[in-house]
């Protein structure tokens, strides 16, 4: 499990196994958020139970690219801002459970977009294979975050 740590509290994966999910627990994770919608391809469908098993806090919410909004993001970011931590965040690649957790990271720490994809790049996420993602990030963040400056001119990255 390619586990990409973003602070103490915050760490964001692909898709979990059962197996990942007791490695998770071993190794002091307190909680889950899935941010898979269940259908999805391969979407574990014993993901609660298998957590929760392994002593994990449990958490569904689907977020689907092509259907994200402000409210949408604002209900994530307060199930964020709940989950015992430390807390595993995952999707199907990590990269929306990556944009979901920076965003937390960036608004509690008062960064602008820009400065959020430089600590989105620092830690390895590739944020140009999404373009609605990126700008979805962008104006989120540029408009919930106390360090606003307006247009950021984010050039991201490629592989």
């Amino acid at each position: 499990m390619d586990i990409k740590k973003i602070n103490n509290e915050l760490s964001v994966t692909g898709q979990v196994t059962p197996e990942q999910l007791q490695q998770a627990a071993q190794s002091g994770f307190k909680s889950v958020l899935n941010l898979r919608s269940p259908d999805e391809k391969d979407f574990l469908k014993d993901e609660q139970q298998q957590a929760e098993s392994a002593g994990l806090n449990y958490n569904n919410i689907p977020l689907k690219v092509d259907e994200i909004d402000d409210e949408l993001i604002d209900k994530i970011q307060e199930q964020i801002d709940q989950l015992p931590k430390p807390a595993l965040i995952h999707c199907a690649s990590g990269m929306r459970a990556g944009a979901m957790s920076l965003i937390n990271i960036a608004i509690h720490q008062g960064m602008n977009s820009k400065e959020a994809f430089e600590t989105a790049q620092k830690l390895g996420f590739d944020c140009s294979s999404s373009p609605k993602l990126k700008q979805v990030f962008e104006q989120y963040v540029d408009k919930n975050s106390s360090s606003t400056y307006g247009d950021s001119g984010i050039k991201c990255k490629t592989k």
